[in-house]
């Protein structure tokens, strides 16, 4: 084919005419190597108000596997107007992404072509020109990219079919998306040459449980680990994984329970508590010889108090010679104890700001009501006493006593209402965490709660549910509120019991009365909303704060990679994380066998808390933060926030109105503001629906008057414009006139509004195209149009 046939080929052409026939000859396999259009990203989700939408989706023209699921190679393609290497800077971002969140490990085979020839870019070449061009004929075979790739990796030769072996299949069609395939690559990767100690960082919600199946499947297939432990230290994680992820073992898997050490599985799942004890003979990990497991995967790895710590650090002491994965959404990093010094630095990282951003994981907005009492505190008369009699100590309480050294109950009846409030005026049947200071206090805003929603209690008692590891019947409905399909519980109070491992996917509100300390913590309760459920509606999540504790999103360590300060001193011994107690974490003598929400009533120096039933409270200031393209939160009104994405593109009202004058179709202006955040049907509802886009611009971004779309089409016929058109084509142009008054520009511009009633009436499209002389002069009469609308006259 010359090269002035492929002018006339679209990019789509390019690569079917082009591309893919010099991958055959190359010897690619079309069924099991070469993957065209790619999904990579779902497409962020911009929320503002109540509406959301998905931004656009990360696309990769190609994507080249050796096997299934192990990518080595990317391609970029561009019609031949473009140069050969002008997809180059995207196809090497798409490599960015296929490799380390943090780019700095990519795909090292990277092409960008236009049907000329490909330029190739090769990471693996240190000593010469890293990028050159080839023929189209010359394309690299699959055997040869795959050396290159596994002697750049350092992978040797006997080591190859642990990095080959197969991942899961099924025909449910599920596949890895792009970060898990990073992370289970890698891990396999780092296996296959040797690493022992391995740590992956992925966020809350992106399928932690899943990757690790992927990773213990493909290592015991291959036989390069033929015993596994898979610890966590809630029986709910132990439970969600045998009967989910890791339902494919079959036969070969198994819980350990009722402290019994059955030897003759393979893959073993066990709670910390289930094996370990206080006394020796309790711990019957030690049923097993120290070698009976090659891998050890750890859940949650951050978790703990000083006496899970304890187990956790004995445990993984005992089968030292097995590889050790630790899997977290928050790695702990402080002073005192350190993921990072255990595992080594993490083979992947994947952030909740790169999960929203791709759009696999919910955005959240931010409600902060600020108090009376706990912004300038309450100090009691001298002597009062509370309602139980006890003489309350003459100092001032602030927002850090509240719910721990004083109950107001006046306070907690406020917060009560202003949540009704919200799921009043959003959905009374979204599934809602309540996060108390301790289990007294989820008990008193359980009852709250049932008060202000007395009408919803009545239809069924559970809709409001104390969920806490101390009452047997709100702990059994756990599984319920985290069942999409189950209504009740909707409202769940809590306070240490759900803040991780609960997968709530349809939670939309997380309210946070309880004081926050822990980094960690805060990450994990900001993780149960984050997760998306399409299917029950589920695509943002609000956070509800009565304590600052969104104050945390502002800390440079709320996310990203982490960074250890945690500096060993000679003399100290290896300490997993948390082997120290710390502010935040729970009292080690509070800790029950399975579950961690056990905070007394009262304060560990033994403060009595005081309760008072006639101290008036209320919401001094109440704003709504959202999050900006660049995922900080901001408190910003939806005019604000529109006129400045708006001055950001057009500087002017002349440059908005110059632009909008001189484009074809309108919609694609529209379109482009969407796709900075501006969203029409939010201002629709705050300004008004009879406006259409350009006026609610005008107004809200240059302060213009606006005028309702009715307005503009009778101000059109005040001008008498049809009066150059023939009878029939004057009737067409009216119905037009009046579809733009009922509906907007956008639905006027587009050819198939003439198979819509009540234009469709006046006869086919070709017929009423006819009747303007032809196609182009009837799309030049709906610009003219369009001109008579927008004209100021």
């Amino acid at each position: 084919m010359d090269k002035l046939n492929k002018k006339e080929l679209s990019e789509r052409d390019i690569c079917s005419k082009c591309i893919t026939p010099a991958l055959f000859k190359a010897g690619w396999d079309a069924d099991t190597q070469i993957r065209e259009e790619v999904a990579l990203t779902d497409g962020k989700i911009l929320v503002r108000g109540q509406k959301h939408k998905r931004g656009e989706r990360k696309f990769a023209d190609y994507i080249l596997f050796y096997k299934p699921n192990i990518p080595i190679a990317v391609i970029e393609a561009k019609d031949n107007h473009h140069s050969i290497g002008d997809g180059m800077q995207q196809a090497l971002h798409y490599s960015d992404m296929l490799g380390r969140a943090d780019a700095q490990e990519s795909l090292p085979f990277v092409f960008s072509s236009n049907g000329d020839g490909f330029l190739f870019h090769d990471r693996t070449i240190t000593d010469r020109a890293v990028e050159r061009e080839i023929p189209m004929d010359d394309f690299p075979s699959p055997e040869e990219l795959w050396q290159r790739y596994c002697a750049w990796k350092g992978i040797e030769e006997s080591r190859k079919p642990i990095v080959e072996q197969d991942y899961f299949y099924d025909n449910s069609g599920k596949s890895p998306r792009y970060y898990q395939l990073n992370a289970i690559n890698r891990t396999i990767e780092a296996i296959a040459k040797g690493q022992q100690r391995i740590l992956l960082v992925m966020a809350t919600g992106t399928g932690k449980t899943y990757t690790a199946f992927q990773i213990i499947w493909r290592l015991w297939k291959s036989g390069a680990k033929k015993r596994i432990l898979y610890l966590a230290d809630r029986n709910i994680l132990i439970d969600q994984t045998r009967t989910n992820d890791f339902k494919p073992f079959g036969n070969a898997l198994t819980k350990i329970q009722n402290r019994q050490a059955e030897k003759s599985y393979e893959i073993y799942l066990s709670l910390y508590q289930a094996v370990s004890g206080n006394e020796e003979e309790k711990n019957i990990y030690k049923q097993f010889s120290p070698d009976f497991f090659d891998l050890v995967v750890v859940d949650e790895c951050h978790r703990g108090s000083a006496r899970e710590a304890s187990a956790w650090h004995e445990i993984l002491d005992y089968f030292s010679s097995a590889t050790h994965i630790g899997m977290t959404a928050t790695p702990k990093e402080t002073e005192d104890v350190s993921n990072i010094h255990y595992f080594g630095e993490p083979v992947y990282t994947y952030t909740l700001k790169q999960g929203i951003e791709d759009g696999f994981l919910a955005p959240y907005k931010v409600v902060r009501l600020d108090l009376d009492k706990d912004v300038f505190g309450w100090r009691p008369p001298k002597g009062m006493k509370d309602k139980y009699g006890n003489e309350i100590e003459d100092r001032i309480y602030n927002q850090k006593d509240m719910d721990k050294f004083l109950v107001i109950e006046s306070r907690t009846q406020i917060i009560a209402q202003k949540i009704t409030e919200y799921l009043k005026a959003t959905d009374r049947f979204s599934k809602t965490i309540v996060f108390c200071e301790n289990i007294d206090h989820a008990e008193r805003m359980r009852r709250a709660l049932v008060n202000e929603n007395a009408d919803m209690v009545a239809e069924n008692r559970k809709y409001i549910m104390r969920i806490t590891g101390d009452e047997q019947e709100g702990k059994a409905e756990l599984d319920n509120f985290i069942d999409p399909e189950i209504t009740y519980p909707v409202i769940a109070t809590t306070s240490k019991l759900m803040s991780t491992g609960v997968d709530a996917q349809t939670c939309k509100l997380i309210v946070l009365d309880q004081t926050i300390n822990s980094m960690t913590e805060f990450k994990q309760i900001v993780g149960r909303g984050t997760r998306i459920n399409e299917a029950y509606g589920k695509y943002y999540f609000t956070i509800m704060d009565f304590k600052k504790a969104t104050d945390n999103f502002a800390d440079p360590d709320f996310d990203g990679e982490p960074v250890q300060i945690y500096i060993p001193r000679a003399d100290d011994t290896v300490v997993p994380p948390d082997e120290v107690d710390h502010e935040g974490d729970l009292p080690t003598e509070y800790v029950l066998p399975e579950d961690r929400d056990f905070e007394p009533t009262q304060s560990t120096e033994g403060r009595i808390t005081y309760v008072v039933d006639n101290v008036p409270v209320q919401v001094i200031s109440e704003r709504v933060q959202y999050m900006d393209a660049n995922g900080r939160l901001i408190t910003e009104s939806l005019k604000d926030y529109t006129k400045k994405a708006v001055n950001k593109e057009y500087a002017s009202l002349d440059q908005f109105l110059k632009t909008w004058t001189d484009i074809g179709q309108k919609k694609i202006i529209i379109e482009e503001l969407e796709k900075h955040g501006v969203f029409f049907e939010a201002l629709e509802d705050e300004i008004g629906k009879d406006y259409d886009a350009f006026d609610l611009i005008c107004h809200v971004a240059y302060d213009q008057r606006p005028l309702t779309r009715h307005e503009r089409a009778q101000n059109v016929r005040k001008r008498d414009y049809f009066t150059k058109y023939g009878e029939q084509a004057r009737v067409v142009l009216d119905a037009l006139l009046e579809k733009y008054a009922d509906s907007g520009i956008e639905n006027i511009e587009d050819l198939s509004v003439l198979n819509v009633p009540p234009i469709s009436q006046y006869g086919t499209p070709v017929e009423i195209v006819k009747l303007f002389g032809g196609k182009d002069k009837y799309l030049t009469a709906i610009q003219e149009l369009e001109q008579q609308i927008y004209n100021a006259a």
